[in-house]
């Protein structure tokens, strides 16, 4: 008998031991993470309810008392590029953090085409094997959909190789690289995308309940609930910025780039709203101020039409290039290397520059061409359209014989393919035989428009319209 109760007690104590809430960190906080230089940067985790825990590094010692929640958090003092550091957090039990550097943090998040992987890129080979960067940091968001928020995911951070790059995203390894060799700094890449995802479903599902404009989306979550009460999908609003979003919140970044929209072409109109409250919604819940946002403009792609049209596709883009009104943002235009039948170009190499060149100018100081040519305005006279455009730089040039995309319309708001000639360096002349006196111009304005234009930086010109005539999906929510 009394070797059974001496058994027993000797069990509880072990349980007792076992259950007792050693210090554990989320897994965005581990070894071979990079920080961001010059940013208070938090750091937190778990452990006992009212247990001491105090985090080391590089000099600095922070202290604090878990909650009764077990939660617990410190803000380290903003810090320069540096490393590599080793990070401890010691309460009842110590964890080390090895290889732990400073320097730049960006966000990489989307659908497909930010999901898409490197070793499925162009000519990809040579880009794999001398992926041996060291200082430049990888960790992947696995996708988890959720109803409700949570606060962990499974990865972890990695050193770049040619082992370990092959399935990262293409378009954060090119623009991370372009970074990281240019401003010779470490770099980490946090990438967080599902392919097939609509805009909705990366935001917190409170922000979108309370826009009366968003009902639809709402009430589709309500619906799909019903119908699956076990959730789930990568559709329905609030359920990735749960699952994915949500873990690594409040991380410290420079910012983030932005490649999705596919998902949402049918319902363009609505996105020139939903997109802005995406952005907004996560500076307002990162608490890192207005943080540099850069996106990828939807590429060419479908079956190119013989004639003017409308297209939902256009739409989007536009719908995305009014977006560049909010604070400290920017777009990546791709017009010209899409392909026709796959929504996915494998030219991600040109998609990481043309990102990479944007926050290099805006956000590190660098004197270099960055921006896609842009409407500016237009003036109509004896039936000509003369359009002036910004960011030429040395000038437009035409790839083609003569430049192509423009269509013009008069008061009948029918379009028609029209002539156009470069006649300054920032300035096209457009008109056409079938319309005596024209109101409005469209430049590639189509799923998969024939476009030549480019500034002396050789990126291509944003497609735009100077109408406002009324769309395909204008009415769609």
């Amino acid at each position: 008998m009394m070797k059974r109760i001496i058994g027993v007690t000797v069990f509880l104590f072990l349980f007792v031991v076992s259950v007792r809430a050693d210090i554990r960190l989320p897994s965005i906080i581990g070894s071979n993470m990079v920080l961001q230089q010059k940013l208070a940067n938090p750091i937190w985790g778990w452990a006992d309810a009212g247990e001491e825990v105090t985090v080391t590094i590089n000099g600095q010692i922070k202290t604090v008392k878990t909650g009764n929640d077990g939660k617990w958090s410190v803000v380290l003092d903003p810090q320069e590029v540096g490393g590599p550091f080793t990070l401890t957090i010691k309460g009842k039990n110590e964890l080390t953090l090895e290889n732990v550097m400073v320097g730049e943090v960006w966000l990489a998040s989307g659908q497909s085409n930010m999901q898409w992987n490197v070793q499925n890129s162009t000519n990809s080979g040579n880009d794999i094997k001398q992926a041996n960067f060291p200082d430049l940091r990888l960790i992947t968001v696995p996708n988890v959909s959720k109803t409700t928020p949570q606060d962990d995911f499974n990865g972890k951070w990695e050193p770049c190789t040619p082992q370990n790059v092959p399935g990262f995203s293409a378009v954060a390894f090119f623009f991370g690289r372009k970074l990281h060799q240019d401003l010779k700094v470490p770099v980490g890449l946090i990438h967080c995308s599902w392919g097939g995802s609509s805009c909705e479903t990366w935001i917190n599902p409170e922000v979108v309940a309370k826009i009366p404009e968003f009902a639809p989306i709402t009430e589709r979550r309500v619906v799909f609930e019903k119908e699956k009460p076990e959730g789930g999908g990568n559709q329905m609003v609030g359920y990735l910025y749960n699952g994915m979003i949500r873990p690594v919140l409040g991380y410290g970044i420079r910012g983030a780039i932005w490649y999705q929209g596919e998902t949402n072409a049918g319902r363009a109109y609505q996105y020139r709203t939903l997109f802005p409250t995406m952005i907004q919604n996560w500076r307002n819940e990162w608490k890192q101020g207005d943080f540099p946002f850069y996106w990828v403009q939807l590429a060419n792609f479908m079956a190119t039409k013989n004639n003017p049209d409308q297209s939902n596709w256009a739409e989007l883009r536009e719908a995305q290039s009014m977006t560049r009104s909010l604070k400290n943002t920017g777009e990546a235009v791709i017009i010209d290397i899409g392909e026709t039948k796959d929504i996915h170009p494998r030219n991600k190499q040109d998609v990481g520059y043309r990102l990479a060149v944007l926050t290099l100018k805006y956000d590190y100081g660098k004197e270099i061409p960055c921006e896609s040519p842009r409407y500016k305005s237009a003036t109509f006279d004896n039936g000509k359209a003369i359009l002036k455009f910004d960011f030429v730089y040395d000038g437009l040039i035409s790839r083609g014989a003569v430049p192509a995309g423009f269509a013009i319309a008069g008061e009948d708001k029918i379009f028609h393919w029209a002539v156009a000639e470069i006649t300054e360096k920032d300035t096209v002349i457009v008109y056409s035989p079938k319309v005596t006196h024209p109101i409005a111009v469209r430049y590639g304005w189509a799923d998969n428009p024939v476009v030549t234009l480019y500034n002396s930086a050789n990126l291509p010109l944003n497609p735009f319209r100077t109408d406002d005539w009324q769309g395909l999906t204008v009415n769609n929510r």
